[in-house]
């Protein structure tokens, strides 16, 4: 059997992209060095085998004489820095137009339709904030008034944020999908709607990870509806099923954390998963190839966008423990690859996304050990995975 297994450390860009600037970010950008410097190291022995230091110089990161995989520095050829954009690129979509963003608010025609059409009664917000920030500045009209909070950010994301304990989490999610339908029939070229449920816990509004939800526009062909189509299995971890709306996908499973999305990805190169309940109805694939796809979100969501470089740092030593294991169970036919979608760095002034370039290392009993340099396109990856099947 052959397999893939593509590791996505949400937002580990390694430098600012030199058109950056256009993006709102400063050159002084850089998630993973800026996060070492801040940590005084790191201690990632896997990554460093692997050739993370040979990229570029990163305090406590190593270089190695001889590197057990390929390393390489990937730029987007997409124009965007989110979630989307670079899952899409990685899967072999290049994003030509970026997508829409609202730095005001939504229109006044949008969120009439919203409000009409959910029968909400209202919304709260309308504009760009930190989601952390505004749930807290806005729970108690939330309260009185039970009207969802709705904001956005840097990136294209209609992002609708709910107590569940006074608006079920089923009526968040059906807001949600009534939003993405209204997006797409209006054209508004939004990328993501985002279910941001939370709950009060000890008098402090808290988001609930496991139960937030993307809803993202169908993305065009992809390397992903490539395998699907000769029979091979296509298997999410995290939210990688919302990010391709699941066009491409066979098999899902969501996350609460970075732990639970590395321990259900060692499960799967182990062949431990049950596969037959998380598989989607129209599966009947029989193709031996396999592409095990995980997204790590908690680098950037929990502690990226949250100004939390030691968090963030102890973040990328726990990926480190899971890969030593996930090397182990690798079998003859298996290749890795490791990578990011953009940065988020924590250091510098915001909490959006940085607009960066992205580290690659590529391992496997059958890939010889090189510095790759410096590739344009992050598709370089989908290039790569053909080959494999």
């Amino acid at each position: 059997m052959k397999r893939a297994i593509i590791i996505v450390i949400d937002s580990m860009g390694i430098g600012a992209m030199p058109d950056c600037r256009d993006f709102g970010d400063i050159p002084e950008c850089n998630t993973l060095k800026n996060v070492c410097e801040f940590n005084n190291g790191l201690n990632v022995p896997v990554l460093e085998k692997m050739g993370l230091g040979n990229i570029q110089d990163f305090k406590g990161i190593q270089k190695t004489q001889n590197p057990i995989a390929q390393f390489a520095t990937l730029f987007e050829k997409s124009k965007g820095k989110d979630t989307t954009t670079g899952h899409w690129e990685i899967a072999g979509l290049v994003s030509e137009t970026p997508f829409a963003t609202f730095p005001e608010g939504f229109p006044e025609e949008l969120v009439k339709k919203f409000v009409e059409e959910t029968g909400c009664g209202g919304i709260l917000a309308n504009c760009p904030a930190s989601g952390t920030a505004i749930i807290e500045k806005l729970n108690e009209d939330h309260q009185k008034t039970k009207f969802p909070i709705v904001y956005t950010s840097a990136d294209s994301v209609f992002q609708i944020a709910v107590d569940t304990d006074l608006i079920p989490l089923e009526t968040l999610y059906k807001w949600c999908e009534t939003a993405r339908r209204i997006l797409d029939e209006g054209r508004y070229n939004v990328s993501r709607v985002i279910a941001r449920p939370y709950k009060v816990l000890d008098g402090k509004p808290t988001r609930i990870s496991k139960d937030r939800r993307d809803y993202s526009m169908v993305p065009e062909y992809t390397v992903l509806n490539e395998i699907k189509e000769i029979g091979g299995k296509v298997i999410g971890i995290g939210k990688i099923e919302d990010i391709f709306s699941k066009s491409g996908i066979t098999h899902a499973i969501h996350t609460g954390s970075n732990k639970e999305g590395l321990e259900l990805t060692l499960k799967a190169v182990k062949n431990e998963l049950d596969l037959p309940s998380i598989a989607y109805k129209d599966y009947s694939g029989s193709n031996d190839f396999t592409l095990i796809f995980t997204n790590l979100v908690d680098t950037d969501m929990l502690f990226g966008h949250r100004n939390d470089a030691k968090g963030y740092g102890a973040a990328i030593e726990e990926i480190d423990r899971y890969l030593e294991k996930i090397l182990k169970e690798m079998n003859e036919d298996d290749v890795l690859f490791v990578t990011a979608d953009h940065g988020c760095d924590p250091t510098v002034p915001g909490t959006d996304h940085t607009r960066e370039i992205v580290p690659l290392l590529i391992y496997g009993a059958s890939v010889e050990a090189q510095n790759l340099g410096e590739i344009t396109g992050f598709d370089y990856i989908a290039e790569r995975l053909r080959k494999l099947f």
